[in-house]
């Protein structure tokens, strides 16, 4: 039952190690911004995944806390990235908004 369990285990971390691979290829290729950070997030959690399989495989407790800790991290780095979109996007809108008012204000002169 073990080897089924240990075969079991190996097989969902080179699974979970091939699908980061292809989100890897998701993340470079990624069109916009947000499909990156979605890549990204995605990685990382499947990271998380493979840290707590590698925990139960080597029968080692502290790799849980290590799962956590990353699991942390990762949050927020999602958060941090999520910021400096919205912020991107602010900024964005501030220097239409002005021309926009501008455009107004010549067309209520006339």
């Amino acid at each position: 039952m073990t080897d089924l369990k240990n075969l079991a285990l190996t097989a969902s971390a080179v699974l979970l190690a091939v699908l980061i691979l292809a989100t890897l290829v998701r993340a470079v290729i990624g069109p916009r911004f947000t499909d990156r950070v979605i890549a990204v997030n995605m990685i990382n959690t499947m990271a998380v995944a493979i840290i707590a399989i590698l925990s139960v495989r080597l029968k080692q407790d502290f790799l849980v806390d290590v799962a956590l800790v990353y699991a942390l991290l990762s949050f927020l780095t999602v958060v941090v990235m999520t910021r400096l979109v919205l912020v991107r996007h602010w900024r964005k809108c501030r220097k239409t908004e002005p021309t926009d008012a501008k455009k107004e204000a010549a067309e209520h002169a006339e």
